[in-house]
C-alpha cells in the first residue's frame, strides 16, 4: 500500500515538472504568427437555388410607361426667367402624374358543386352568408368604389349581386373574360388537362388581365378603388402576372370562398400586393375553400 502511494506521488511530481518546463519553453520561444495569412471568414450562404429568381422589374409591363413619362415631364415644368422649361428629376415624387389604382379581387362564394351546368351551380346557403360578410367588409372599408365587375358565371353573378346590396351606389357590370378556366400549365404539374383547354382559356384570361390590371391614366388624379368578382384560378394568375412572378406558379396559392385579394398599381408601374385571400373577417365556421 505504501509502495502504491509512493509511485503515485512520484508520477504527480513528474507531471508537474513537465508542465513547468513546457510553460517556460513557451515564454522563452513564443509561437510565430503568420501576419500574411488571410483572415478567417464565416461560410458564405448557399447561393445555388434550383431556379434563379433574380430579374429586373419591367416598368413597362402594361405598355403605358411612355404615357406616364410624358405626363411626368409636362407636370414638372417650372418657370425659369418667364420661360416654361421641363424639370426632369427622377428623385422627385410623381405628383400630378396620375393616381394609384386599387383593385380588390373577390373570389365567389361557396356554390353547388353537384350542378352539371353553370346555371345549376348556384350559391349554397353558406355561400350566400359568405357573400353578405364580404359585402359588409368591403363597405366597412369606406373606399369610394367606382365599379363592381363580375364574371358572367352564375356563382360570381350571385356573389356580386349580394355584395352590391351593401354598396348600392356602385355600378355593376359583367365580363365574359373573367370566367373560370385554366390559365397556363402549372409547375409543378397537376393531373393532365387537354392542351386546347390551356390554349383557349389561357388567351382569354390573359386578355382579362390586360384589360383590367394596369396603371391609371395620367389624367386620373385621385386614387380609385374597383371590385372584381371572379374565380380562384383567374385571381391567382392575375397576382402572378401583376407581381411579375412566374405565372406557372399560380396553383401554389389557395383562396377561400368570398376572400379578398388587394392589388395596388402605382402610376410609375410598380405593383404592390396589399393582401392575398383575406378571409379574416369571416367566422371560422363560415370558411370554405
Amino acid at each position: 500500500m505504501a509502495r502504491r502511494r509512493a509511485i503515485g506521488l512520484a508520477c504527480g511530481l513528474a507531471a508537474s515538472a513537465a508542465a513547468v518546463l513546457v510553460h517556460r519553453s513557451t515564454l522563452d520561444h513564443p509561437p510565430s504568427i503568420n501576419v500574411d495569412a488571410p483572415p478567417v471568414k464565416s461560410a458564405a450562404p448557399d447561393k445555388n437555388p434550383a431556379v434563379s429568381t433574380l430579374a429586373s422589374w419591367d416598368h413597362n409591363w402594361d405598355r403605358r410607361q411612355s404615357t406616364f413619362l410624358a405626363a411626368k415631364a409636362k407636370v414638372k415644368e417650372s418657370t425659369v426667367n418667364g420661360v416654361q422649361e421641363p424639370v426632369l428629376n427622377g428623385k422627385e415624387k410623381h405628383r400630378g402624374t396620375g393616381a394609384t389604382r386599387h383593385i380588390l379581387l373577390v373570389r365567389h362564394s361557396q356554390y353547388n358543386l353537384a350542378g352539371p351546368t353553370d346555371e345549376q351551380r348556384f350559391l349554397t346557403d353558406t355561400g350566400r352568408e359568405q357573400a353578405e360578410l364580404t359585402g359588409q367588409r368591403l363597405a366597412s372599408l369606406g373606399f369610394p368604389y367606382t365599379r363592381i365587375v363580375h364574371s358572367s358565371m352564375r356563382r360570381a353573378i350571385e356573389t356580386a349581386q349580394i355584395i352590391s346590396t351593401h354598396l348600392p351606389d356602385v355600378a355593376l357590370s359583367s365580363s365574359d373574360l373573367l370566367r373560370e378556366g385554366m390559365p397556363i400549365p402549372p409547375e409543378p404539374p397537376m393531373r393532365p388537362k387537354p392542351d386546347f383547354q390551356y390554349f383557349t382559356d389561357g388567351a382569354r384570361i390573359e386578355a382579362a388581365f390586360r384589360q383590367f390590371i394596369h396603371r391609371a391614366e395620367p389624367e386620373q388624379q385621385a386614387d380609385s378603388y374597383e371590385i372584381i368578382v371572379c374565380h380562384a384560378n383567374v385571381i391567382r394568375y392575375f397576382v402572378c402576372r401583376a407581381l411579375q412572378f412566374p405565372p406557372e406558379g399560380w396553383l401554389r396559392m389557395s383562396l377561400d370562398n368570398g376572400s379578398i385579394t388587394w392589388l395596388a398599381v402605382r402610376p410609375s408601374g410598380r405593383v404592390g400586393l396589399r393582401s392575398l385571400g383575406d378571409s379574416g373577417f369571416m367566422p371560422a365556421t363560415k370558411l370554405t375553400h
